[in-house]
């Protein structure tokens, strides 16, 4: 039997059609299934508590839960690659923090590459730190610090939790801009008693990590480390406000593994992004001392890659290399 050509390029044009269906259903009906969110620290952790918190919110807009998967180990290397090679589906996220735009550098041989391998999806919000020193340090200002670590070079230890991490580089770049001499001690495990006991005088922490010390007077604050003041700590200046152009905070978002379809992100942005704005959360959010913050898939990735650029300078300069 013959086919006419209008009948053929109909039939033809019918075919073509069919293989595209599947994705566009796939991405209409998302999420059909519970979703996992890998985060790369313990349970009970900052990164591993505004994953929950976000979680639950996504459970309830989507009507299928989004499971929490803690997965520590490696500076949160392993929950990342873990991500990256799960399949494209939407079904796998990472909860994304600084920590992993700082690996991207720290970390020679990683069997990734966190710009290449991990798609941008939503950012949560910031992660403002703060700059404390034990109470028997004299210095009650950023300029007074700077004064008293010129005058006692390599006398005044910095605590972090370990080499490479947020603190320490938080605290080299403070040093690269200042010109003063601390020496680093990293912990594997809590520093707050040497830091309550003085055996370590000065650290860039997580503003949870602190308030409470700071509130009763067992540390003092000399600034935040975003640029502007923060509701939270509304008397404490930032480091900006002496040392221009000093900015170093953490951050929270959501990724996805590479050639995740446009419509799962697109999906996925949007409804992150009104978890973000709800006024209970957004207020949550505010309390752990994490401002929120709502950006596109492309402005995110903007912002990640530029994070990366920018630690990987300190790294670079600091000579800063993993334990």
């Amino acid at each position: 039997m013959r086919l006419s050509r209008r009948r053929f390029l109909h039939l033809a044009s019918g075919a073509t059609a069919i293989p595209a269906m599947p994705r566009i259903t796939n991405a209409q009906v998302y999420a059909s299934r519970p979703v996992r969110i890998i985060a790369g620290f313990p349970a009970g952790s900052a990164s591993d508590i505004i994953a929950r918190l976000v979680g639950q919110q996504l459970s309830e807009r989507f009507g299928q839960q989004f499971v929490i998967d803690n997965r520590p180990g490696a500076g949160s290397n392993i929950g990342a690659e873990l991500v990256v090679r799960a399949p494209p589906d939407g079904y796998t996220l990472l909860l994304m923090t600084a920590a992993n735009a700082i690996n991207a550098s720290l970390y020679e041989n990683l069997n990734f590459n966190f710009i290449r391998d991990i798609a941008p999806i939503a950012s949560i919000g910031g992660n403002p730190f703060v700059m404390v020193v034990n109470p028997s340090v004299p210095a009650k200002t950023v300029p007074e610090f700077i004064a008293y670590a010129k005058a006692n070079p390599g006398k005044i230890n910095m605590a972090s939790f370990g080499k490479g991490s947020a603190l320490h580089v938080f605290g080299e770049l403070f040093k690269m801009m200042t010109g003063v001499d601390l020496v680093h001690v990293p912990y594997r495990s809590s520093f707050m008693p040497d830091l309550l006991g003085g055996q370590v005088q000065v650290a860039f922490t997580p503003i949870p990590l602190s308030i409470e010390y700071i509130t009763d007077g067992k540390r003092r604050a000399l600034a935040v480390t975003v640029a502007t003041r923060l509701d939270v700590l509304p008397d404490i200046p930032a480091v900006d406000e002496f040392v221009p152009g000093y900015e170093a905070s953490g951050w929270y978002g959501v990724g996805a593994p590479k050639n995740t379809s446009t419509e799962i992100i697109e999906k996925l942005n949007k409804e992150i992004d009104a978890v973000v704005a709800d006024p209970d959360t957004k207020a949550r959010l505010v309390g752990l001392g994490v401002p929120p913050k709502s950006m596109t898939s492309a402005e995110f990735g903007k912002f990640i890659a530029n994070e990366t650029e920018k630690w990987a300078k300190v790294i670079r300069v600091a000579n800063i290399k993993p334990e």
